[in-house]
C-alpha cells in the first residue's frame, strides 16, 4: 500500500501557526473540562461559537499546509 504524500515534510510550522494550534487545543480542553449541562444558554452558545471558529481556523491551517480540505 502506498502512503499519501506529506506536503509539510521538512517544513516546520511558523510561530503563528503553532499559536493557532495551541489556541485550538486550549479551547477544546476548556470545553471538555466544562460541565456543559450546567451552563446557561448564553454561555453554551459562546462555547459552541468559539469551537466553531477554531474548527474553521484549523481547517484553514490544514489548507495552508498543502493538504486538501474538501468543500472549502
Amino acid at each position: 500500500m502506498t502512503e499519501p504524500a506529506n506536503p509539510t515534510q521538512g517544513r516546520p510550522l511558523t510561530p503563528l501557526q503553532i499559536s493557532r494550534v495551541d489556541f485550538a487545543q486550549r479551547d477544546l480542553e476548556a470545553a471538555r473540562a466544562a460541565e456543559l449541562a450546567d451552563l446557561d444558554p448564553a454561555e453554551l452558545i459562546l462555547v459552541i461559537e468559539r469551537l466553531r471558529g477554531r474548527l474553521d481556523d484549523t481547517l484553514a491551517l490544514i489548507s495552508e499546509l498543502g493538504y486538501v480540505v474538501p468543500n472549502q
